[in-house]
């Protein structure tokens, strides 16, 4: 009796402590919270995604280069869409009907029940328009969000563009992204994507049954603002890169420029280019396709993608190693007949120079000189064989930045070529040696060089024996972050002394009257420089130019690369010397002003490949069962040449 009197107690106990959890569970949801309140008015309660609005991009005097114009997306709720005029809502926003029944089936097929996309970045105008008469379509809803608009119409390959998220993308970065979101997706845009994106908000917006917004919901209390992304000061000079892609206008190639002291690149050219306006707005698909299908590729970022051989802009490099090496000196001269023969191969110089020395073997770019430099630097005798000499040799080389990345702040950068002499063996058998190779001595041959590399050089020519890497931002931020790699100066391991009797010689190549460049020289300016003309297996030869200014506490280094136009001096280093002079001084002077104008019109552009037609056999019928040939896409004109020829000054 007493233990059923017992477990009656601990049954009641039960129920009442059951009672008290749930009249607890009851209170807590319909007086301490209003989560359930909010999901029982999913059907009028929306949540509103705010878009931050990109970082803005300035240029190194601070001039704005890339900032944000508002644009609004059109969302749809496919299960609460109600019958409406949709021949009043297609002419509201620019579409048709067909249009409308694609648009409206996608979404139906994504959710019925949750937001999507169905017309993406209306303008201001349409949205005002639209915004009027909203309620007369139950079921759709606007949000704002901003899109890039780049002022100057300039510098698309160092931009980048903007554009929507993939599948991969979400996945690649955490869930951070949803569809619909924008991503940097090439240049700049892409490099400092998560500085520039900022953070995302989030507005609890009610409806009416009319699907009029009525505020936010609990006045905000559940809302959260969006960020702003960070601003980002480029290193770029707008005025000289204008002036650069005006230049270079029916041309092809690049122009780089670097602040040699810091290591900022103050130009970054790439033709031809396009308009970075083109990426954005509901066009982008369609300009994306026009531009890709242009000739002489726009989309290829030619400064750090475009191979190049260096050429007769390769000696003053050769030289320096030669130097510090012990090997010549700059009085040591050598005989120029007007070849040089390396076993059975000639090499071929433009002038019988004599006998001659540095200054003026690198003033007058003699093949002849430079091939004995290599010959010297690849026997001597302190190296067990010629294939340990040559492998030292192209590790100093690879000091200087060629064969390898610069670590530049940009995607897709290039490393450029330079064998290994295990690369020659596999090649050429293992009894190769220097005159197998002798090209290598006048930039050609087995090497290559993006112009970002060839510019690098100049600076670290200016600098007299180290360089900064190459970045193309400033600072991020009102703290102006800066990575460390890009203030720590990389040293290339030849003296400071040896760079005298080199510059010498490239100011003479400006400055003097037998100088290969003589014709670029700038009133006032002392500019010491080395002028290419580089062998293209494609077609004509490219003018290379690379230099700096002024001799004496170096301000800017440079180099310029015009494909299939020539010597040199001709495209090349007249080019240079403008851009120079302009970024110096702040003009271009009389005379030669006029000279810049008439560069800007002349047209250098490669011949496009003939499209290649097959003529059909006798027997073939009229109808032209025949499959013919379909013309041939146009090559690329930074193809490597990788034979072992000559290059003229």
């Amino acid at each position: 009796m007493d233990n059923l009197f017992s477990r009656k107690y601990v049954l009641q106990g039960i129920f009442i402590v059951l009672a008290l959890v749930l009249i607890g569970k009851l209170f807590y949801m319909q007086v301490l919270s209003d989560k359930y309140f909010l999901l029982s008015n999913n059907n009028v309660l929306k949540k509103i995604y705010t878009f931050p609005a990109r970082g803005v991009i300035f240029d190194r005097k601070g001039k704005v280069l890339v900032q944000n114009e508002p644009v609004y997306d059109l969302l749809v709720i496919p299960n609460q869409v109600k019958e409406f005029d949709t021949l009043e809502f297609c002419n509201l926003i620019g579409i048709d009907m067909p249009g409308f029944r694609k648009r409206f089936h996608k979404a139906t097929v994504q959710s019925r029940y949750q937001p999507s996309t169905f017309e993406k970045q209306l303008s201001v105008q349409t949205y005002a328009a639209l915004q009027e008469k909203l309620s007369r379509f139950p079921g759709f809803f606007v949000q704002g969000r901003t899109v890039r608009h780049y002022p100057d119409s300039v510098a698309g390959q160092f931009f980048g563009y903007v554009k929507e998220v993939t599948q991969k993308d979400i996945d690649d970065n955490d869930g951070y992204y949803r569809p619909g979101d924008y991503i940097g997706k090439a240049g700049v845009e892409k490099q400092y994507n998560d500085a520039l994106r900022g953070e995302r908000g989030v507005i609890n917006m009610l409806y009416d049954a009319r699907n009029v917004p009525q505020g936010s919901y609990l006045e905000g209390k559940f809302d959260t603002l969006a960020k702003s992304g960070e601003k980002v000061v480029s290193s770029l000079d707008i005025d000289i890169q204008k002036l650069g892609e005006q230049l270079m206008t029916n041309k092809v190639g690049s122009i780089v420029a670097i602040e040699p002291s810091t290591g900022e690149v103050l130009a970054f050219v790439s033709s031809p280019g396009y308009d970075p306006n083109r990426m954005v707005g509901r066009q982008q698909g369609n300009n994306y396709m026009d531009i890709f299908g242009q000739p002489n590729r726009p989309f290829l970022v030619r400064p750090i993608s475009g191979y190049y051989s260096p050429g007769s802009s390769f000696k003053p490099l050769d030289d320096l190693i030669a130097l510090q090496e012990g090997v010549i000196t700059p009085d040591m001269t050598f005989n120029c007949p007007g070849v040089y023969w390396a076993g059975n191969h000639p090499v071929k110089c433009e002038h019988v120079d004599g006998n001659i020395s540095l200054r003026r073997g690198l003033a007058r770019s003699c093949n002849v000189y430079a091939c004995h430099v290599f010959q010297k630097l690849m026997t001597q005798s302190r190296f067990k064989n010629q294939k340990q000499a040559y492998d030292e040799w192209q590790a100093k080389v690879r000091k200087f930045g060629l064969g390898q990345k610069l670590d530049i702040d940009m995607p897709f950068e290039r490393k450029g070529t330079l064998f290994t002499s295990d690369q020659y063996t596999k090649r050429f058998g293992k009894y190769w040696q220097y005159t197998t190779v002798i090209s290598l001595a006048i930039g050609q041959g087995e090497m290559s060089a993006t112009p970002l590399q060839m510019a690098n050089i100049m600076a670290i020519i200016a600098n007299k024996g180290y360089y900064i890497k190459p970045h193309l931002i400033k600072s991020i931020g009102d703290r102006k972050v800066i990575k460390k790699d890009y203030v720590q100066k990389n040293y290339v391991d030849v003296d400071a002394a040896h760079f005298e009797p080199v510059i010498d010689g490239m100011q003479d190549a400006v400055n003097a009257p037998w100088g290969t460049a003589n014709a670029s020289r700038i009133p006032n300016i002392m500019m010491c420089g080395k002028t290419g003309t580089v062998q293209n297996p494609h077609g004509k030869n490219h003018s290379v130019f690379i230099g700096f200014a002024p001799r004496d506490n170096p301000k800017i280094a440079i180099a310029v690369i015009v494909e299939n136009a020539g010597y040199g001096g001709t495209y090349a280093a007249p080019i240079a010397s403008y851009l120079t002079e302009k970024y110096l001084t702040g003009t271009i002077s009389a005379g030669r002003a006029e000279k810049a104008e008439a560069m800007k019109k002349i047209s250098a552009l490669p011949e496009l490949p003939k499209p290649k037609i097959k003529v059909l056999p006798k027997n073939a019928d009229s109808a032209g069962k025949q499959p013919s040939v379909p013309a041939t896409a146009p090559q690329s004109n930074t193809a490597l040449n990788t034979k072992n020829t000559a290059a003229t000054p």
